[in-house]
C-alpha cells in the first residue's frame, strides 16, 4: 500500500526518503501531513527549544575519577562515574 517517497527539505533543501514504514506510523498516528524536514534538520530543530543542561564536577565516590554530571552534588550524598554507577547497577 505505501511506498518509498523522495522529498526535498525546506530547511536544508536535500532530498530525503519518506519511507513506506514511516508512512504507515503517520498514518497510525493520524498524521495527515508528510514531514517537511529531513531527520537531521528535525533533530537540529528539537534540540534548539531545549536549555543547555548545566553540568557539574565530581570525585567520583568509588574509584576517585573525575566525574561529570548533571545535577549539584551535596556533601551527603556519594556520586558516582558513569561506569561504577553502571556496574552498581548491574550488581543489583
Amino acid at each position: 500500500m505505501y511506498e518509498d517517497k523522495t522529498l526535498i527539505c525546506k530547511e536544508c533543501g536535500k532530498e530525503f526518503v519518506f519511507t513506506a514504514g514511516e508512512q504507515e506510523f503517520y498514518a497510525s498516528k493520524g498524521f495527515e501531513n508528510e514531514p517537511q524536514r529531513c531527520k537531521a534538520c528535525r533533530q537540529n530543530r528539537k534540540n534548539a527549544t531545549k536549555p543547555e543542561r548545566e553540568m557539574y564536577t565530581a570525585v567520583c565516590a568509588a574509584c576517585g575519577k573525575e566525574a561529570t554530571v548533571p545535577f549539584k552534588p551535596r556533601e551527603d550524598r556519594p556520586v558516582y562515574c558513569s561506569e561504577c554507577f553502571a556496574r552498581m547497577k548491574e550488581e543489583r
